[in-house]
């Protein structure tokens, strides 16, 4: 099978990488939430873009996009059991994109872990903070952790699409093509060559006559 390494990367740096991206998820989700917290009013809204950008604080019991209220602490579990596989799964990555596509997921997923962990009402059951709103786009409000993880979603259909591995090798498509079609050349030449044969053969053979 052709194939062409493409971001290929040592087991150390895509570990480096991984967990960069996630850094910076984390930081910038729980940064944004802080501010949030301190400036704006629960359920106040403030245009930055007209209709097409606003902050809207809201304080989220459910999953991303205020989805499925009330079960808290089922999204906790999983998402602990998510950042324990990212962990223990990380090792494997030699690919400088698919250690975006986990670390921008470790990210958000533990920036919404936090919220649930240390968040009102209880520990395990906190609210998730959310601010920002696109009417035009989606009818939930939502923050910077889900942004993340969709984004790592969407990260991860286009390398699989692409057949990324995550050793960062990348089948190479036409060069399939061209080698099935060298060989099929080849396989005909082969084929034309011995009917050749077989005909100079077969015209000796008249000529010479038989011994009887």
């Amino acid at each position: 099978m052709a194939a062409e390494r493409g971001g290929k990367a040592s087991g150390a740096l895509a570990l480096v990488v991984l967990f960069a991206a996630a850094v910076a998820a984390y930081a910038i989700d729980q940064l944004t939430k802080a501010a949030v917290v301190s400036n704006l009013t629960e359920g106040e809204i403030v245009p930055v873009l007209g209709n097409l950008l606003q902050w809207q604080f809201v304080r989220n019991p459910g999953a991303a996009f205020s989805m499925a209220s009330g079960m808290t602490w089922i999204f906790t579990v999983l998402a602990a059991g998510v950042i324990t596989f990212i962990i223990w799964f990380a090792r494997r990555i030699r690919s400088i994109a698919w250690a975006v596509v986990f670390g921008l997921l470790l990210g958000g997923v533990l920036g919404n872990l936090t919220d649930r962990l240390l968040r009102e009402p209880s520990f395990g059951l906190g609210h998730v903070i959310d601010f920002i709103s696109t009417p035009w786009m989606l009818p939930a409000i939502y923050n910077v952790a889900d942004i993340a993880i969709v984004s790592s979603m969407v990260l991860f259909m286009l390398l699989t699409i692409l057949g990324v591995g995550l050793d960062g090798s990348r089948e190479r498509r036409g060069e399939q093509r061209s080698d099935a079609a060298t060989a099929d050349g080849a396989a005909g030449a082969s084929g034309a060559g011995a009917s050749g044969d077989d005909r100079v053969v077969s015209s000796i053979d008249r000529a010479v006559p038989s011994e009887s």
